[in-house]
C-alpha cells in the first residue's frame, strides 16, 4: 500500500486533574512523531499490510529518528526524503479524560514533496497495490496522485487534517474508493451542522450529501457515537455502533479507524465489515496513551 503523506512532530499535553483552560494545568508532556499518514503507514504494518510511505522528514535527530523508527517496524521508508521544514509540527492538549480540549498545526513546507512526485510518481504508482492519500498536503500533490492512480488504475483511500484542498478541490472525491472522514469534516464538506445528529438521521445526512457531492463510497465516524457508511456504487449502507471501552487518549484513533477499514476494502471486504474492524482498531487505540496501538 503506497501511503503517501506528512511526518509531524506531535507534542501533547495530558492534565493530570480537571483541565482549566486559563489556569496552568499540571499532567505529563510527551513529544512523539505523528502526523496522519505516518500514522496510517505504522497501523498498516502492524496489520500485516505491507506499506511504503512516500513523505518528508527534517534533516535532524528528530527526523532521522522518525524515519528509522518506521524502518524498524517495517514500513519500506525508501521514498522519505530529507527536505528543509520537510515535517510539521501538532500542539494538542489533552483533559483529565484523554479528550482533545485544543490543538494548534503547524504544517510542513511540501516544495521537495512536490518535486519528488513530479519526478518519481509514476514509477512509484506503477508498483503499488492501492493508494492512501492524505489531501491536506497540497493541491499540487493531490491532482499528481489522482491523475497518475488514474492512469495506473489503482484505487485511491483519502484522508484528510484540515480540509483545506477538499473544501477548494471537491471534485477530487469523485475517483477515491472511500472517503473516510468524521462528523465535522463532513458537515464541512456538505456546508452544514451534523455535529447535533444522532446515527439514523446523520446516516440520512450522509447518503444525501454523498451523492450530491458525487462520492462513489463514504464513512463518517462520529466518536463515541459509532459511525454511518454508504457505498453508492453498491447501495450498501448502515450503522456501526461503538465499543464501549475506559479511554486514556483520543489522538490517532480516527487514524487507525481509517487504517483498518482500508486494510479490510483492500483485501475485498465489504464496506460493512470494514467499518467493524475500523471500529475495533480505533477502540483498542482508545485505550493507550499515543497515536497507534500496539
Amino acid at each position: 500500500m503506497l501511503v503517501i503523506g506528512a511526518v509531524f512532530v506531535d507534542v501533547k499535553g495530558f492534565a493530570r486533574e480537571k483541565y482549566l483552560p486559563l489556569e496552568r494545568n499540571v499532567g505529563d508532556v510527551q513529544v512523539t512523531a505523528g502526523g496522519v499518514c505516518r500514522n496510517v503507514a505504522e497501523n498498516l504494518v502492524k496489520l500485516g499490510v505491507p506499506a511504503q510511505f512516500v513523505s518528508m522528514v527534517d534533516d535532524n535527530p528528530m527526523g532521522r529518528q522518525a524515519r528509522e523508527g518506521l524502518a524498524a517496524l517495517g514500513v519500506d521508508v525508501t521514498h522519505v526524503q530529507a527536505a528543509p521544514n520537510g515535517m510539521g509540527m501538532w500542539l494538542a492538549i489533552l483533559d483529565e479524560s484523554g479528550n482533545l480540549a485544543g490543538s494548534i498545526s503547524r504544517q510542513p513546507n511540501f516544495d521537495a514533496l512536490e518535486a519528488y512526485l513530479i519526478q518519481n510518481g509514476d514509477a512509484i504508482m506503477a508498483s503499488a497495490d492501492g493508494v492512501v492519500l492524505e489531501f491536506d498536503t497540497s493541491a499540487t500533490i493531490s491532482a499528481r496522485v489522482m491523475a497518475l492512480a488514474k492512469k495506473h488504475n489503482k484505487p485511491v483511500y483519502s484522508i484528510v487534517g484540515n480540509m483545506g484542498v477538499i473544501l477548494k478541490h471537491p471534485e477530487y472525491l469523485h475517483d477515491v474508493a472511500c472517503f473516510i472522514c468524521n462528523e465535522m469534516e463532513a458537515g464541512r464538506l456538505f456546508r452544514e451542522d451534523l455535529t447535533h445528529l444522532g446515527p439514523e438521521e446523520m446516516l440520512e445526512a450522509l447518503k444525501r450529501g454523498s451523492a450530491v457531492a458525487g462520492i462513489p463510497a463514504m464513512v463518517a465516524t462520529m466518536g463515541p457515537h459509532g459511525a454511518v457508511y454508504v457505498d453508492n456504487r453498491t447501495g450498501e449502507f448502515g450503522y456501526c455502533p461503538p465499543m464501549d471501552v475506559p479511554v486514556a487518549d483520543t489522538t490517532g484513533a480516527g487514524d487507525a479507524f481509517f487504517s483498518a477499514a482500508v486494510a479490510a476494502l483492500m483485501k475485498g471486504a465489504p464496506l460493512s465489515q470494514a467499518v467493524r474492524e475500523g471500529t475495533e482498531l480505533a477502540a483498542k487505540t482508545l485505550q493507550v496513551q499515543g497515536s497507534c496501538a500496539e
